[in-house]
């Protein structure tokens, strides 16, 4: 099995040229192309918290959703959505709450690929840095505390460049 992984913090589908354009967007996963995307900021911040992409957009790529919304508009939580391609078998999305000083979270979905299961966990963590690698922690017990223990990919916008150090030594 070959899969191809991305994550994107789309900044709420406003480009450089501060203009909200999910097009814009779409046109970059399309050539991303990849099978599994993890997307940041896809929902707005404040009022109901509505998605920057709509459904229907989506209903016309190759991936979608991993269901995992709380919010009658939102696609995702707490911003963060798992896009799959078409033809894999999605068992279950789960969206989880991270510890933090502001709303933090992060889009679960549980997949059946080629015949094998694995689970695909999509987040933003804390900019801050102080609540980090409490967040991490928090991924990693989940991660260990399945029931089914399955292959995971764990992914998003860390917030820190630095693969080995900060919180990112938590991943050791």
């Amino acid at each position: 099995m070959e899969l191809t992984f991305a994550t994107y913090n789309i900044h709420k589908a406003v480009g450089l040229d501060r203009k909200r354009d999910p097009e814009r967007i779409l046109s970059v996963i399309h050539e991303i192309d990849a099978d599994i995307i993890a997307l940041q900021e896809v929902d707005r911040r404040i009022g109901d918290r509505a998605t920057t992409i709509p459904r229907a957009e989506l209903d016309d790529t190759h991936w979608r959703l991993v269901e995992v919304a709380k919010r009658p508009r939102s696609i995702g939580w707490h911003g963060n959505a798992i896009l799959v391609r078409r033809g894999m078998d999605v068992h279950g999305g789960e969206a989880l709450d991270l510890p933090t000083l502001e709303p933090r979270g992060a889009a679960c979905g549980d997949l059946m690929v080629e015949g094998h299961m694995m689970r695909v966990i999509g987040t933003h963590l804390d900019l801050s840095g102080l609540r980090r690698r409490d967040q991490i922690r928090s991924l990693l017990d989940f991660v260990a505390s399945a029931t089914q223990p399955v292959p995971t990919v764990i992914m998003g916008d860390f917030n820190q460049w630095g693969r080995a150090t900060g919180a990112m030594r938590e991943f050791a």
